[in-house]
């Protein structure tokens, strides 16, 4: 019996006019934890049913991943955008899906197929759309951040399933690899890899590996500065992991930082500097800093990268918080300030592919710390700090 059997018998209503779309109904029915807000904490629903509208999906949720930044950003959201089901990254099979539902290579989508999909749902009309900046689109919603309602009620992954509206991009993923390197493939991975494509676009690089020769400078060993020394070291690159806390920055030699510091120190043993110098000596190759933690190391990669070189800020944590910067350095230095929200479908491919065969070289299962059965959710949540890893979601699993 397959995956998708399993999770329930489903129904589409034959007899019901359907003239871009479909009615699926669900037995049981689908199930969600819906954030009402701080104090009132998690309520679950059920949802019996989901009308799928031209292009859309209906997949059931293998496993999902949330990070801190996604407890942190639940905690401070306002009235006006609650209640929401959380959850924007994860990977499941699709239960039922419209006849014009495609995967992001074109196939379309059946039932049965392992998929991941984009953290956005874009319109593919605006302008920003057309540039290829679907991020951007303005008239985009996120999963796992929509104040639920009616017509899209199981919108994150923090759920038994998910309900994949038009204008998101899907890629299908083989079976044999694991579901806790492929949960965090939309929120982590393919952010690693958008951040480094960002990167390579600035400094005019291409070609296969598009970084050899190059070092790059990964600020922040959260689950995105984990990942980014692997997809920088696979594309030819020299990492450099700088955390300030001594276990992270360890830890980021097993993804492949050949060297670490701490992003901020000045002086000392760990300083960002000295990591550099054991690399990089003349300075010339220091091309990419990746601020993947906030703003507090900013300044000192834009201090330290070559002529020519490329900051790129990534992450809700850098989000609303003011950069400071030398004016002198980017003029004098020639240096580019970018920055990257969400992961172009591109790269979310790019990231599965990378994923599914790096897994077995890098320790990516390990980003998923621990999994939780879907109606635990609550206390996991609300337990969860800063320096926790990614918390794996499923529904009816048992914490391993």
């Amino acid at each position: 019996m397959s995956r998708a059997t399993q999770a329930g018998r489903l129904r589409v209503d034959p007899m019901r006019p359907v003239l871009d779309g479909r009615d699926v109904c669900l037995d049981p029915p689908a199930t969600a934890q819906v954030w009402l807000g701080t104090g009132l904490g998690f309520s679950e629903i059920a949802v019996p049913g989901v009308r799928l509208a031209r292009g859309d999906a209906l997949v059931t949720v293998e496993l999902a991943a949330s990070g801190p930044d996604e407890v942190l950003t639940l905690v401070g959201r306002g009235a006006a955008s609650l209640p929401v089901v959380p959850g924007g990254s994860a990977v499941g099979r699709v239960v039922e899906a419209d006849e014009h539902a495609r995967a992001h290579d074109g196939r379309r989508l059946r039932p049965g197929m392992r998929v991941v999909w984009s953290g956005t749902v874009a319109c593919g009309r605006c302008v920003p759309c057309h540039r290829g900046l679907t991020s951007a689109c303005v008239s985009g919603e996120r999963y796992g951040e929509e104040r639920t309602r009616r017509s899209w009620q199981l919108s994150g992954a923090v759920a038994s399933h998910v309900h994949l509206r038009r204008g998101t991009a899907v890629v299908v993923v083989a079976d044999d690899v694991p579901a806790a390197v492929l949960a965090p493939v939309a929120g982590v991975t393919a952010t690693a890899a958008e951040v480094l494509h960002r990167a390579s676009s600035v400094l005019g690089l291409s070609g296969v590996p598009s970084l050899a020769g190059q070092v790059v400078v990964v600020s922040g060993a959260g689950a995105v500065g984990l990942v980014a020394p692997g997809v920088a070291g696979d594309a030819g690159a020299r990492v450099v992991g700088a955390a300030p806390e001594g276990a992270r920055r360890e830890r980021s030699r097993a993804f492949g930082a050949v060297a670490v510091a701490d992003p901020v120190a000045s002086t000392g043993s760990h300083a960002l500097s000295r990591g550099l110098a054991s690399v990089d000596r003349s300075g010339r190759h220091r091309t990419v800093g990746l601020a993947l933690d906030g703003v507090a190391g900013v300044s000192a990669l834009v201090g330290q990268v070559a002529v020519g070189g490329v900051v790129v800020l990534a992450g809700v944590a850098v989000g609303g918080r003011e950069v400071s910067v030398s004016g002198a350095r980017l003029v004098e230095g020639l240096v580019t300030v970018t920055g990257v929200r969400d992961a172009e479908p591109e790269r979310l491919g790019e990231g599965v592919a990378w994923a599914s065969e790096a897994w077995r070289r890098w320790p990516l299962e390990s980003l998923v710390g621990r999994t939780i059965p879907l109606a635990e959710v609550g206390e996991a949540f609300a337990a969860a700090g800063a320096d926790d890893g990614l918390i794996g979601v499923g529904g009816g699993s048992t914490t391993r």
